[in-house]
This record gives structure tokens, sequence and C-alpha cells, in this order.
């Protein structure tokens, strides 16, 4: 696709996948980091902002590799994401790993449990495969166009666990990346296979809104110290309004897929 026909699908369908995006250094990169934290990490994985029955988490992942810090200014991904936010900075960046055998779905749901406001949408998620995403192992399912309904899955339907008949399941090879509206409607579905499916979530939202992990207070000073111009605008590390918004602490979920 154009970039004029993958704007045109964010728009009216409210996400789009691009099939083997990562080249295969990134994504051994990334897999091998994620594998290595939730390892060192253990029980304690993904504590910083919230555990999951039936997956593994990891959180502060822009703190803990600098392959974490590539993806959230990718060349491609970045630019739809301010497509749909003019004015993004990231909110977080987390991993979650869905336990091989786990037979529950998520609820439909949008991001923060957030509907657009005056200015337009505000949250922006983009999913990135470190494993196929099958019908079988937990892929994402989306209903498309529901991010301009304006209504929460759980305000509009009977079950939000319940197929819709209008879903889509986005299955995909490992390497593969989504961007997606989230305000659309959306939900991992079980992992009925007997391996874990795993994916990095780099989230985003507008610059007036909190984000949902606060980075200037969980990033190491160092760090700080050393992240380059685009990457201090991108985590908001110098900005008074977000300081104000984030300051207290911010951990609505919404779940992350």
């Amino acid at each position: 696709m154009t970039n004029a026909q993958t704007c045109r699908r964010l728009d009216e369908s409210g996400y789009v996948l691009m099939p083997g995006l990562m080249e295969l250094d990134l994504l051994s990169r990334l897999r091998q980091r994620v594998e290595e934290l939730l390892a060192s990490e253990g029980d304690a994985a993904g504590s910083e902002f919230r555990t999951e029955p039936g997956a593994r988490r990891l959180a502060n992942l822009v703190n803990k590799g600098s392959v974490f810090r590539e993806i959230i200014v990718h060349p491609v991904v970045l630019p739809l994401v301010r497509h749909v936010l003019e004015n993004a900075k990231l909110s977080s960046l987390n991993a979650r790993s869905v336990n091989p055998g786990w037979d529950k779905p998520q609820p439909l749901h949008c991001d923060m449990g957030a509907l657009p406001d005056e200015q337009g949408p505000w949250v922006c998620n983009t999913v990135w495969m470190l494993d196929d995403f099958t019908e079988h192992n937990g892929a994402l399912r989306v209903v498309p166009g529901s991010h301009r309904g304006h209504r929460l899955p759980q305000d509009a339907l009977a079950d939000p666990l319940a197929d819709h008949p209008q879903q889509t399941v986005i299955t995909a090879p490992a390497g593969s990346v989504i961007v997606m509206n989230a305000h659309l409607w959306h939900g991992g579905m079980p992992n009925r296979t007997f391996r874990p499916r795993t994916a990095v979530h780099a989230f985003y939202c507008r610059r007036d809104k909190p984000q949902q992990q606060y980075q200037k207070s969980l990033l190491d000073a160092e760090l700080q110290r050393t992240l380059p111009p685009e990457l201090r605008e991108l985590l908001a590390l110098d900005d008074p309004l977000n300081d104000d918004l984030s300051n207290e602490t911010f951990t609505r979920s919404g779940f992350l897929v």
C-alpha cells in the first residue's frame, strides 16, 4: 500500500497491519531482550504497572534496553502514530506474553477506557509481534470502524467477551506490526497452543493527556541525561504540562493485548 492508502485504511478501519515490517536483526534482538527480562525479573515482572492472570508482562521498557528505544521512533511506525495523534507522546512501553493453554479471551475494550473528545482521538497503540499471531494462539480481534462509534463496548454490548458479528481476527507472521487507533474495539484471543504468544506494545497518547506510565519518574536519571532530543520530546521529559498531568500515579490499563 502507498502511504496515502495506509493512512486511509487507518482512518476508516481504525487499524493497519504491516506484515514483516521488522528486519530479522531487530526481531531477534527484541525477542532476546524480552526473554532475558522475563527470566531475570521472575515473579516481579510487570510489577511497575500491572500483572495479569494467564500472561507474563513487562513494563517500563524504555528504561530496559536500547532496542526498545529504537522501536518507539521507528521511521515507518511513528509517522502513522502521528497521523492518528498529531501531537503524540509515548504513554507506556510494555510487553505481554499470553501463557500456553490460557483459554480466556480479553473482553472487547478501548485502551484506557477512552472515547474521542472534541479534539478527536487521544490514544494510539502499536503491537510488535515477536511470535506469529494465529487464530489459535491469542491473536488480536478487532471490530473495524468501531473507533468512529463514540461508544465503549461495555456500554454497547450485552457480552464484550462474546464474538462480535463484525469482528476480524488479525493474523500475521512474527516481525509484523499493527498500528491501531486505540478507540477501536479490540481484545486478545485465547492461546490454545503449547507455546507462549508474545508482543511488545508501544502505546501513545495526545500531549494534553496524562501518560499511562509517567516516564520522567520511571527512567533512570543517567539514562535521561543521555537521551537525544527526539526521544526527550517523545517521552515528554521537558514538558511542564505533562509533569502536571502525569505526576500522580496513573496506571489505568483498559487492557493491553
